[in-house]
Parts: structure tokens; C-alpha cells; sequence
């Protein structure tokens, strides 16, 4: 059963994954982790406020979820106004076709979006079709230029999270360069 907490921080994702605005403050409690497994969120409800942390597990999954309602409205994404520069983010790599930028919650030393810049139906990996063969190629050789650029073209792994099921929280197709570490397997 998802708490209210849960689901309080599901929607402020949600809201943020969809506007790229925040309706709550955000903060860190010092008594709570602050690692990248850990969000804590301080948001309003009426006249009370609620202190959710939302864990790599069953948050996470919620928030998910909640971004997969909307993953095909044709809205623009947080990665829509990182391409337009209304966001400013850590650019490793450019150009005409594709952006690669570091991921704000590393879960690695090296953690680096790779993304298209023109979605054309490409929320997820599933919805792919012939069409796309060029960009899905173009995505995987920038992972390789941002592998070098980051000095781990020895050892790297690129992870693609497709639908709620994987834990997709913005439905704009991505890849995640990782690396920098001992990678371990099996991964999830």
C-alpha cells in the first residue's frame, strides 16, 4: 500500500518531471541520508507539512509509475528544456542530433545522460520503430564519445530504463553512461 508521504512525493516528481517546476520546497534534513538514494522533500498540505524521504525502492517505483501516466501527452520534459537551455545543466557532450549532460543523483562517479534532442515519438525504448534505427545509433555512439571524454573507455556500462517496471521517471529516451567504479553483475 503507498503511504501519503509516498504519494506526496510522487506528485511533486511528477509536477517537476512534467513543468520542470517545483510547487514545494525541497531540503535536506540533517537527520536523513543525503546520499543519492535518498530525496527529502518538504512539502505543503493545508495547514500541516509532511517530511517524505523517498528511498531508491518503493518511491521510486511510485514515481514511476505516477510518470508513466503522462508519458505520451506530447508535453515537454525536463530534458525538452535542458536541450532549450531553460535549464542549465553539466554539457559533456553536443551535437546537432544528440545531448549528453551529467545526471544531477549520480549513482556512479561517472553518470552522464545521453539523450536525442528531437524525441519523434521516442519516450521509451518499447516505442521505437524502424524509423529511429539512426538516432538509437547515433545515442549509442555519443555513450561511447562521453565513455572517452570521461576518461572510462575501458570500463563502462550504458543502461537504458524502459517503462515503470524499470523505474523510467522521464519519458524522453535516455541513456545512462556509467562507470568509474567496479561495475558488478547482475545489475538491479
Amino acid at each position: 500500500m503507498i503511504s501519503q508521504k509516498s504519494m506526496a512525493a510522487a506528485a511533486l516528481l511528477r509536477n517537476y518531471t512534467t513543468t520542470g517546476r517545483i510547487v514545494a520546497g525541497v531540503r535536506t534534513s540533517p537527520g536523513l541520508s543525503a546520499h543519492h538514494s535518498s530525496i527529502n522533500f518538504l512539502t505543503a498540505n493545508r495547514a500541516r507539512r509532511y517530511l517524505c524521504r523517498a528511498s531508491a525502492t518503493h518511491d521510486e517505483e511510485a514515481a514511476a509509475k505516477a510518470a508513466a501516466i503522462n508519458a505520451d501527452n506530447g508535453a515537454p520534459t525536463i530534458f525538452d528544456k535542458i536541450i532549450s537551455k531553460e535549464i542549465p545543466s553539466a554539457i559533456v557532450y553536443e551535437d546537432d542530433k544528440v545531448l549528453a549532460f551529467k545526471d544531477i543523483n549520480p549513482v556512479a562517479p561517472v553518470h552522464v545522460l545521453v539523450i536525442p534532442k528531437f524525441r519523434d515519438g521516442l519516450t521509451q525504448l518499447g516505442k521505437a520503430e524502424q524509423r529511429h534505427g539512426e538516432i538509437l545509433g547515433q545515442l549509442l555512439y555519443a555513450a561511447r564519445i562521453v565513455a572517452e571524454k570521461e576518461g572510462i573507455l575501458e570500463g563502462f556500462r550504458v543502461v537504458i530504463n524502459n517503462g515503470p517496471s524499470a523505474c523510467q521517471s522521464v519519458y524522453h529516451l535516455h541513456l545512462h553512461v556509467l562507470g568509474g567504479r567496479q561495475m558488478h553483475w547482475p545489475p538491479g
